[in-house]
């Protein structure tokens, strides 16, 4: 009866990938290639470990780059399932900004990071890409599970600024209220996506699993 009363449905447990250096104090990492800090695969075990505790995916979603990797890795081992690259989820590219902190930028650039910070969505990265190119990249990660997973649980690991573009197109809100949503390291989202395309949200950013964790 349940799976009547579900069917089609597919649940999507949206996370970030563990710590890695670059997080505090702020730098714009994009497409840089960092490896987990000893606290980020420790986040990464206590995400597998809560996942495998309470769903049964069938499968991992990471972006391509091995914070995401490792951090999905991860929960495919403890789950014992499939984990695979899909494009969708990459980072933004930030252009000349990747690497270069926050405080540099806006000392070097005190409009541009003024804007970025009170209306992203108007902002292009010199040299790099915008909110909307992440929007696009990760629409057709969303596409990709809805053909594959109607009735399925699957895991997406990707990063802040995807992870927040995914959401507000979930919850159908503008890119200009980007900043209103937070993406901690390891965090999990629950979002359910009906076959009449209903959305509902069983939570946003939560760090439960993380509280033994000495976070630095």
């Amino acid at each position: 009866m349940a799976r009547t009363l579900h069917s089609g449905m597919t649940r999507i447990l949206l996370t970030r990938h563990g710590h890695v250096d670059g997080i505090h104090p702020a730098r714009f990492r994009g497409r840089a290639e960092l490896p987990l800090t000893a606290l980020g695969l420790a986040q990464a075990d206590a995400l597998a470990a809560r996942i495998a505790a309470r769903w049964k995916p069938v499968a991992v979603y990471t972006s391509s780059l091995q914070r995401c990797v490792v951090t999905g890795g991860r929960v495919a081992e403890v789950g014992n399932i499939p984990a695979s690259v899909h494009d969708g989820m990459g980072d933004i590219d930030y252009g000349t900004w990747q690497m270069r902190t926050h405080a540099e930028i806006e000392m070097e650039s005190p409009e541009a990071y003024r804007l970025w910070r009170r209306a992203p969505h108007l902002v292009r990265f010199p040299g790099g890409e915008s909110l909307q190119d992440v929007v696009a990249r990760t629409s057709n990660a969303l596409r990709m599970v809805l053909e594959r997973h109607a009735d399925e649980t699957v895991v997406l690991v990707g990063h802040d600024s995807v992870n927040r573009a995914l959401l507000l197109q979930l919850l159908d809100q503008p890119l200009s209220a980007y900043w209103k949503l937070a993406q901690d390291p390891c965090a999990l989202n629950e979002v359910e996506i009906l076959a009449d395309g209903n959305v509902r949200v069983g939570f946003i950013n939560d760090t439960s699993h993380l509280d033994r964790l000495d976070r630095g």
